[in-house]
Formats: structure tokens, C-alpha cells, sequence
């Protein structure tokens, strides 16, 4: 086994348990001024509506969580998990914390609503220091789409790395998924907040779990 290999799996296992502990729900947050004390690293996963996110939290944290909906626009805040047995308040706080956020690029949803939501996903976006990445996450049948790079350019600008999570690859021909992987590693090269690593995924099928777990690990290593 090489060095690199060794490294890997030991990333593997320290992500693996890291999840494998019972996780929380401590609050939605609709406006800033509900955030939790800033503290432990925070992790934030975005895509577009329908795009699998909250399936692809719960399989992650290996509990239904996060509120899955056929229904695009759902989750209207950012919604807070942390390890149990922490309170997320004054000096008892978690080594880390998962954020779901609001979804984007649907239509259902009144003008009001959206612009709130918006809103308040811009504002966490410059206003959180502890927030250390964010997984933005990409449905393997569409790639990248204008909503898509419109929320990567804001995150160029915030200055805030991210990750770009391609999910559902068990919707398209496996073939299909290195190349994918190559396309959407071109789109984002240039960019200056972008993780250059591409992680694919399926919640259904459990592939990708294992390496998304273990990137989240070597964040808390950093």
C-alpha cells in the first residue's frame, strides 16, 4: 500500500466515524439573527431544488434528518445538524455542524419568499467565519446550469470555498460519469474559490458516500 492509499483510508475511517455517532436537529434559522454561536466548523450544502440534497444529507449522516420533499422549495431555512450529546449553546459546542440550505432556481415559490431566502443565504454566505466550505451540489442529468454558476460566481466573490458534489449518478449510464466529472472539473477551473476535486454521488446507491465523508475529515484536520 502506497503512502497516498494509506492516507486515504485512514481519511475514510475517520469519516466514517465521525458519522457513525447520532446526529441532531438544534434549529432552522430564518434570518441571521437566529444563527447559532459561531464556534465549531460549519459545512453547507447547496444545489438547486430537486437537485437530492436532503436525501444526500440523511445518507451521509445516516438518519433521516433532513426533511426530503417532491415538493422544490421546501426547506426555507438553514437548517442546523450537530453530533448528540452537544447543546450548541455556550461553552458545549460540537467540533462540527452541517448546514442544509434553502434550495434555489425554482419557480413555485412566491417572489417574496425566494428574495427572503436569498437574502439570507447571501448574508450567511459573507457574514459566517467559521463556515469552512460549502458542497454545492450538481444533478449528474443536467450539469452545471446558469442558476448553478450564478451561485458559484457568488461564491467566487464571497470568497468562500466550495466543493462541487454531482448527484443522482445512478440516473445516467455509468460511462457517462467520468465524463461528467471532466466536463464540470473544466467549467470551474478557473474559478477562485473552487475545490479542483470532483466528488460523484448517489444517495440511492450509497457511491461517493465514503469520499465525501472522508473530504469532510480532512477539513477538520486543516
Amino acid at each position: 500500500m502506497t503512502e497516498a492509499e494509506d492516507r486515504t483510508n485512514k481519511l475514510i475511517e475517520k469519516g466514517r466515524m465521525l458519522f457513525a455517532q447520532a446526529w441532531v436537529f438544534i434549529r432552522g434559522v430564518p434570518s441571521m439573527k437566529f444563527l447559532p454561536p459561531e464556534g465549531p466548523l460549519e459545512i453547507a450544502f447547496a444545489g438547486r431544488s430537486n437537485v437530492g440534497k436532503s436525501s444526500l444529507i440523511n445518507a451521509i449522516l445516516g438518519q433521516k434528518l433532513a426533511r426530503t420533499s417532491n415538493t422544490p422549495g421546501r426547506t426555507q431555512e438553514l437548517n442546523y445538524f450537530i453530533p448528540d450529546g452537544h447543546s450548541g449553546e455556550g461553552g458545549d459546542l460540537p467540533p462540527i455542524a452541517v448546514v442544509d440550505m434553502p434550495g434555489y432556481g425554482f419557480a413555485e415559490a412566491p417572489k417574496e419568499q425566494v428574495d427572503a431566502w436569498t437574502r439570507l443565504v447571501f448574508d450567511y454566505l459573507r457574514g459566517r467565519s467559521t463556515l469552512k466550505r460549502v458542497y454545492v451540489l450538481i444533478d449528474a442529468r443536467h450539469g452545471v446550469k446558469k442558476n448553478d454558476a450564478e451561485v458559484l460566481d457568488l461564491l467566487d466573490r464571497a470568497a468562500v470555498s466550495y466543493q462541487i458534489v454531482i448527484t443522482k449518478i445512478d440516473k445516467i449510464k455509468a460511462a457517462g460519469v467520468p465524463r461528467l466529472m471532466e466536463e464540470t472539473a473544466q467549467a470551474i477551473k478557473k474559478r477562485a474559490a473552487a475545490y479542483p476535486e470532483i466528488l460523484a454521488t448517489s444517495s440511492e446507491k450509497n457511491a461517493g458516500l465514503d469520499e465525501l465523508r472522508a473530504a469532510i475529515a480532512l477539513l477538520l484536520e486543516e
